[in-house]
């Protein structure tokens, strides 16, 4: 117990001598703060933007929940007079668990290329491309919220980030110039937020479906309220998350826990019926393998080979009256979309469970979250087989989080998730981000 005490208390005196230069600014605290969120049409991936520098310049990022940091390519085109490198062994290159020094082989030094301070393995989690970039620190700005409406921008003039190479960016959308890690970490976003302006060790995110419409990530507690007036904080199902002790990064300097959040389920049930799968494979084990993670950077849910088939059968045999159809690339199982009728909650299809820590705990997945018309006439189910021996058995997606609300509560090491808003009259992308508070 005096370790576990001991640790926390270094990190906090470490969190106050990095973050408290930003507390002193201004007199104003915010209760929460927000980041729209936009879907790419082209990737499905999901962006924000964090206005960074001095001068201050929008910078837009692929949203990665899991995520370990913020990370952004600096070596080339980053003008501000506002960055700094920490000294290596310095408190910030401590929280955020960087032991080994960085030089740059460049004479002059620039932004992604200093001596003497730490670095870390920033990591494209869309392709696995990892390699070592500087920990560094610079102005930020965000808008604060009440819940209902935009407030005040607020900034943080040392937040922390860690520098990458263009060849970060492969496969990110257009205009991408790095990730915004939003997992367990100490430098992470929401922690990173959460010690800056004191606010409650928790974020939601509630992302839309739509290409043109703004979906959100709050930091820091409800109410989320999205128009007409629904507090769509209330009312969350609750299941813990869990650590899985083995990290889920392409590369890691020294062991240490996975910044992807789990959750444990237990089955899977489609119309109230058992999908018969090896549950075995709903655990984590020794070496990090299996269990249920949920994930931003998957456009849609992966699930390893044997659940899929089982899961693929057992839903084809509920919907017995649409026909399956020729596949549609990427997905496995398609259905003639003629003779699917449609619901509030999207296309009348069975209703998919995820059973957590009780029976009578469970996501529910509805049409608009398990199905994607890809043609006129064709309708897929969008989950995808993941393949033999996956590390994550079940990855759970992009397409099966929107308009759906989840609060990740850090300090409680807790999930509180809406399943569909679709049934309260509301969605992700009403959110009122036009007028101000």
């Amino acid at each position: 117990m005096a370790v576990s005490y001991n640790y926390l208390l270094f990190f906090s005196l470490v969190f106050s001598m990095i973050i408290s230069p930003c507390i002193a600014q201004t007199s104003f605290r915010p209760k929460a703060l927000i980041l729209p969120v936009t879907k790419d049409a082209s990737t499905l991936q999901y962006l924000t933007q964090i206005n960074q520098r001095t001068p201050l310049v929008p910078v837009k990022y692929t949203l990665d929940l899991g995520g370990q940091f913020l990370w952004v390519v600096c070596l080339e085109d980053y003008e501000s007079s506002s960055f700094t490198s920490p000294p290596c062994h310095s408190a910030p290159c401590s929280l955020a668990n960087a032991p080994f020094c960085w030089d740059c082989s460049d004479s002059q030094p620039r932004p992604g290329c200093n001596n003497n301070t730490c670095n870390l393995l920033p990591d494209n989690t869309i392709n696995g491309i990892s390699f070592n970039g500087p920990l560094s620190m610079d102005v930020a700005s965000i808008q604060s919220t009440n819940g209902k409406n935009p407030g005040r921008v607020v900034s943080v003039p040392k937040l922390l980030f860690v520098c990458a190479d263009r060849f970060h960016l492969t496969d990110l959308a257009n205009g991408v110039r790095g990730m915004a890690g939003l997992g367990r970490n100490s430098i992470s976003l929401p922690s990173l937020f959460s010690s800056a302006f004191s606010i409650p060790r928790k974020f939601a995110i509630c992302l839309s479906s739509s290409t043109k419409a703004k979906g959100a990530v709050f930091f820091g507690d409800g109410p989320y309220v999205m128009l007409p007036g629904v507090d769509v904080s209330t009312s969350l199902i609750y299941t813990p998350l869990i650590l899985n002790p083995v990290s889920t990064a392409t590369l890691l300097f020294r062991p240490r826990p996975s910044t992807d959040y789990f959750i444990g389920v237990k089955s899977v049930k489609i119309n109230g019926h058992v999908v018969p799968l090896n549950t075995s494979l709903l655990s984590i084990d020794k070496n990090g393998v299996g269990g249920t993670k949920i994930s931003t950077v998957h456009p849609y849910t992966v699930l390893e080979s044997s659940i899929y088939e089982a899961f693929v059968k057992a839903f084809t045999k509920e919907l017995a009256n649409a026909r399956r159809v020729e596949s549609v690339s990427p997905f496995g199982a398609c259905f003639d979309s003629t003779r699917i009728g449609s619901t509030r909650a999207g296309p009348a299809v069975p209703q998919i469970d995820l059973v957590l820590q009780s029976s009578d705990v469970y996501w529910r997945i509805f049409g608009a979250n398990s199905m994607v018309q890809v043609k006129s006439n064709v309708m897929c189910l969008g989950f995808m087989d993941g393949g033999v021996n996956p590390r994550t058995s079940i990855v759970i997606g992009g397409h099966q989080l929107e308009n759906n609300l989840l609060q990740f509560d850090l300090a409680r090491s807790r999930l509180g998730f809406s399943s569909s808003l679709l049934f309260r009259g509301t969605t992700c992308s009403n959110f009122n981000f036009t007028s101000h508070a």
